[in-house]
């Protein structure tokens, strides 16, 4: 399973409706949400490029900080914290492999202050009466790839993420029961101390 896609170049299931329509979201909205999102925890079903599925847990901590820890059979590990993206494999015996996070469409919902007004960084705002759906990007590095949001109203919730990576291939994550304000642990973003536990 290619754990690069994920975050290098980086939330497609149907989300049930509220039944409600609702006004498209605009992009100061969308912004202030995220901005407001300081930390956050829920299980998430994974579309991988190949059509299989994983599921899991994420912890979310802006700004820069994600985790998501992917059950049985995977048992892999995704952080990203200290500016840096590791990827753990629990068949290596090695470090984990590490990106830059800012090299990854995923940075721009954990960037300090998100604002999707910004010149050339939104590439797509429409809305189906439901959802609100943003498409991405690094206006400065195009070529890192996209992230397409979903979000619905009423309030504002994120409810999946689509990263489009720089070779064009495709992650979709679910997110269910995401809840804001949780406590959690800044260990649980540190990936030394993570390469440390497991020995490496």
């Amino acid at each position: 399973m290619n754990r690069r896609t994920l975050l290098l170049s980086a939330t497609a299931a149907a989300l049930v409706g509220t039944g409600a329509q609702a006004q498209q979201l605009s992009l100061a909205q969308v912004s202030a949400y995220l901005n407001q999102l300081t930390t956050a925890t829920g299980g998430f079903t994974q579309i991988n490029g190949d059509g299989t599925l994983s599921t899991g847990q994420i912890y979310i901590k802006r700004p820069g900080r994600i985790r998501f820890e992917y059950n049985a059979p995977d048992n892999s590990l995704v952080m990203a914290g200290g500016g840096s993206v590791a990827i753990f494999d629990p068949r290596s015996n090695g470090p984990a492999e590490r990106y830059p996070l800012n090299q990854t469409p995923l940075s721009i919902i954990l960037a300090d202050n998100v604002d999707l007004g910004r010149a050339r960084m939104v590439t797509g705002h429409t809305s189906d009466g439901t959802t609100t759906t943003i498409t991405a990007q690094d206006p400065d590095n195009p070529q890192y790839g996209n992230i397409q949001m979903i979000f619905t109203a009423n309030p504002i919730e994120l409810r999946q993420w689509v990263v489009t990576d720089e070779v064009g291939e495709t992650t979709t994550v679910i997110l269910n029961d995401l809840r804001p304000g949780a406590a959690i642990s800044d260990r649980q973003f540190n990936i030394i101390a993570e390469n440390n536990a497991r020995g490496n």
